[in-house]
């Protein structure tokens, strides 16, 4: 095993929220203490602080990428992982070299087992996500990185990672998502969200789809003295299209504080993907006001990230297949999302499907939404580790008249899936949940 795999076995014995979350489980202090206990590695460069309910993960990569395109060395933290942990901390062109995550696991290790439980904070356990927000600073530091870019995990008020003094927040558009941890209403949930806004720092917000997040956070952002700019009030003529052929989005935009339009093509698709990346445009140009626009357009040109409607040409030993499409789409609107990038990219070309999600999902709603577009339906359990419902999926696709097969054992029906679409010669859209897509990948090329 390497190093990162060692790792990775050491942190399992910790309390992983991500895997099974709970109630009342979120707070700042335990990760302060242990900042404190390793000299303060967050602060270790400037960076920049990413919250929302969908697209924080297209964000911050972008952006991470139009700072790497002007010659910065680039810190990433992002969740979750699909195949590598080393996913989560990264550069935007790919991974530190491995003694630098080797430095920092030799460092990490020894002081944190060396910790008296007692002297926690609120004698609290350690927990897993702390831990890997820890890891990411130490790399970062390790790694001398000139700028880093944080995308919460959950929430964003008492998220672990918003221990950080960013010189710029973004917030990305809210839904009603994990409701149970961050509140019932869009008010409530854009308030933890908002909770990253810091005195006198500029804050930039993506198009809402709840007026009500509008003004919380402009109420939040006005009470922190913190510049604020929506990115709607500031672009215009957003324009895009699809290269069907090369998996490609050609996009445009304006907006007056650019010289020009952004013209550039991206591998992100998706009309959200276009707002994504004038979001990230504009969060880098009010930190670099001169900034060219061919940097700018260089860096989302190189943004990519898996399963964010991957598309897949090839799948070894199915190698008939037409295509295969990764999206790890799990709430309504990004559903509907995919389904619309499905259809202006493929047309009336037939789609099969393979799906399964989490037990906290909208999935009446959800099934509802799949209704009439795939030929074949294939649902499953989202791997073994995500708590799901499997007799809850299935009463939700029979109550939207969905024709489909079932199975709990995810690997028969991925194996299923893929034979029968193969046969078929249909695309298969996998969906649902980024552990299916996970599951998926380590099957196909057994990692």
């Amino acid at each position: 095993m390497n190093a990162i795999d060692v790792f990775s076995d050491w942190l399992d014995g910790y309390l992983n929220f991500e895997r099974n979350p709970k109630k009342n489980i979120f707070w700042l202090d335990t990760i302060d203490y242990l900042c404190k206990r390793f000299d303060n590695p967050q602060d270790s460069a400037p960076c920049i602080h990413i919250a929302g309910s969908k697209g924080k993960g297209s964000v911050s990569k972008m952006i991470a990428c139009i700072l790497e395109a002007a010659g910065n060395k680039v810190g990433l933290y992002s969740s979750p992982h699909i195949t590598d942990f080393r996913e989560r901390i990264s550069m935007p062109s790919g991974y530190f070299e491995e003694s630098t995550y080797e430095e920092a696991i030799k460092e990490m290790i020894p002081k944190i087992e060396s910790i008296i439980p007692e002297t926690l904070p609120a004698e609290r356990p350690i927990t897993w996500f702390e831990l890997v927000t820890l890891y990411s600073f130490l790399v970062f530091r390790k790694a001398k990185t000139d700028w880093n870019v944080f995308e919460v995990g959950m929430g964003g008020r008492l998220d672990s990672t918003n221990v950080i003094r960013p010189k710029l927040c973004c917030l990305t558009p809210i839904e009603l998502e994990h409701t149970e941890f961050l509140g019932n209403t869009p008010e409530e949930i854009a308030a933890e969200k908002a909770g990253i806004i810091k005195n006198c720092t500029p804050v930039v917000i993506a198009k809402q789809n709840y007026e009500a997040a509008k003004i919380v956070f402009r109420e939040k952002a006005i009470t922190r003295h913190a510049p604020y700019y929506f990115v709607e009030d500031l672009t215009k003529n957003l324009k895009y299209s699809f290269d069907s052929k090369n998996h490609k989005m050609n996009i445009h935009f304006e907006s007056e504080i650019f010289n020009r339009p952004i013209e550039t093509s991206l591998s992100l698709l998706g009309k959200m993907q276009l707002e994504n990346a004038a979001m990230a445009a504009i969060a880098v140009r009010k930190i670099f006001p001169n900034l060219s626009e061919d940097i700018i357009e260089e860096g989302l040109s190189k943004a990519k990230l898996p399963g964010r409607f991957e598309i897949l040409d090839k799948v070894p030993g199915y190698e008939g297949i037409t295509k295969v499409i990764l999206d790890g789409a799990h709430t309504l609107n990004s559903i509907k999302l995919s389904l619309d990038t499905l259809n202006k990219m493929f047309g009336d070309a037939k789609v099969n499907l393979l799906f399964a999600c989490a037990a906290d999902k909208d999935i009446k709603d959800i099934s509802m939404a799949l209704k009439h577009r795939f030929e074949k339906v294939y649902i499953t359990r989202p791997g073994s580790v995500k708590h799901s419902d499997l007799e809850a999926e299935k009463t939700a696709f029979k109550n939207a008249e969905i024709n489909f097969e079932a199975d709990a054992d995810y690997t028969n029906m991925i194996t299923k899936a893929l034979k029968e679409s193969q046969k078929d010669g249909n695309i298969l859209l996998v969906t649902g949940s980024f552990y299916l897509l996970a599951e998926f990948l380590h099957q196909i090329y057994h990692l």
